[in-house]
């Protein structure tokens, strides 16, 4: 019995390498609420916000014509010119991206993100992490992380209250990262998002960085009404990291599109997409 016991010391011993206590791994930083009325704001109320902007968007398919202006703090401006397909499914928002000779991204927005992209040049489609989105398109401020917006999906989020955000009511909420985003980007602690009470549209969307601060701002400065239905017409994309800009214009729409749902297949990407009909198209 004592040898047995010796035994188990001994293995204890090795187990636990001797002058290393053990540690349980830091909890990652979460950005505290800002109540709004200085105590905590109906979590329900906020919770419904939430689901009526996740139930809104265009209805049909839709095309738009968009300029990216690049405006950086040092060197020149320049402009690039894109195309985005758009449709809703059962599955979440879908929406296939062209940037001139740059690529092809197809995105999938909802509570299961995801994610594909097509190099300029190559022929393989390629899925992207989670990490992987929130990669610079073609050298612009904009990502697709920007347009997949899935932190609008995140179930863990702190409701602050009512704003008025540029002159409008805007429902105010700070979302939380999932554990396996958290893991893999560990500077992006929270998304803070103000969205449009009357028009269920994103006002604001503020990425907080490790101890909490903004490192990028998404502001939508224009809406525009196209038929019966409101679309974003210019965004800007601010990195507070390197105080670089870039603005995404919209500077034709067509609505109401019947497009084949081929198109938000991954591997159609290695497909040039359909023309648009001149008919359908209204430029701004």
């Amino acid at each position: 019995m004592r040898n047995r016991v010796l035994f188990l010391v001994l293995a204890a011993c090795v187990a636990l390498p001797l002058g290393t206590p053990a540690q349980t791994p830091a909890a990652p930083f979460r950005p505290a609420p800002r109540y709004l009325s200085g105590q905590k704001a109906d979590q329900e109320e906020g919770r419904r916000a939430l689901e009526q902007f996740r139930a809104a968007g265009i209805a049909g398919a839709y095309w738009l014509e968009f300029e990216l202006t690049v405006m950086p703090r040092r060197g020149a401006e320049h402009t690039l010119h894109g195309q985005l397909y758009g449709l809703r499914s059962a599955a979440g928002p879908l929406t296939r991206l062209g940037l001139g000779a740059d690529g092809r991204w197809l995105i999938r927005s909802g509570p299961d993100a995801a994610a594909w992209d097509l190099a300029a040049g190559q022929n393989t489609v390629r899925p992207l992490s989670a990490a992987d989105s929130l990669q610079p398109v073609a050298g612009t401020d904009l990502t697709v992380f920007d347009l997949q917006m899935p932190f609008l999906y995140w179930d863990d989020f702190a409701y602050e209250g009512l704003a008025k955000i540029r002159g409008r009511p805007a429902h105010s909420f700070v979302l939380y990262p999932p554990a396996e985003l958290s893991a893999q980007r560990p500077d992006l602690t929270g998304v803070r998002v103000a969205l449009d009470a009357q028009f269920q549209a994103l006002v604001q969307a503020e990425l907080l960085g490790p101890k909490g601060e903004p490192t990028k701002t998404i502001t939508v400065l224009d809406l525009k009404k196209t038929g019966d239905q409101w679309i974003v017409k210019a965004i800007d994309l601010r990195n507070h990291l390197t105080r670089d800009k870039t603005r995404f214009s919209v500077i034709a729409a067509a609505l109401d599109l019947t497009l084949p749902a081929a198109l938000f297949e991954p591997e159609s990407l290695r497909e040039t997409p359909p023309t648009v009909p001149a008919a359908s198209i209204q430029r701004f």
